[in-house]
């Protein structure tokens, strides 16, 4: 199955391995349609974003994603990976089709930094002094 990932699964990023070691493929670099917003979580290790649907009224922008193809049979086992705030859901590509993909649930949002204005997770850890996450990269276990 198709899965948009959005920050720490991204490729060069400490969580990728939860994707690679259960058989998924890359598949493209895209974006999300114009209609997101992306957050900068606060006390995650390795740190991540929060990905959701812009509100009525409020903009949204095109946000960079990766997209992976995970066997079926692997989605439960990753599934277990996947912690709150963040959760899999519905997310609309540029093109305007919906796969699945990360999400963000809206109350653990409150008082985080909007990064929308970057247009990705790795445009925001570029322009950071820190690491993109002090957590240690993985190899399969």
């Amino acid at each position: 199955m198709a899965i948009a990932v959005v920050g720490a699964h991204l490729r060069g990023f400490p969580l990728n391995k939860d994707l690679t070691c259960r058989g998924a493929l890359f598949l493209q670099l895209t974006k999300t349609s114009a209609n997101y917003r992306l957050f900068a979580l606060q006390n995650t290790e390795p740190r991540k974003p929060g990905l959701r649907r812009a509100i009525a009224g409020e903009s949204g922008r095109p946000i960079e994603v990766e997209v992976w193809r995970l066997p079926k049979a692997q989605f439960g086992e990753f599934m277990d990976t996947v912690k709150f705030p963040l959760g899999i859901g519905q997310v609309e590509l540029q093109d305007h089709s919906w796969i699945h993909g990360f999400v963000c649930e809206y109350a653990a949002l409150a008082g985080t930094l909007d990064i929308t204005e970057f247009g990705g997770w790795r445009a925001y850890t570029n322009n950071l002094t820190l690491p993109a996450s002090s957590g240690a990269f993985r190899t399969c276990d």
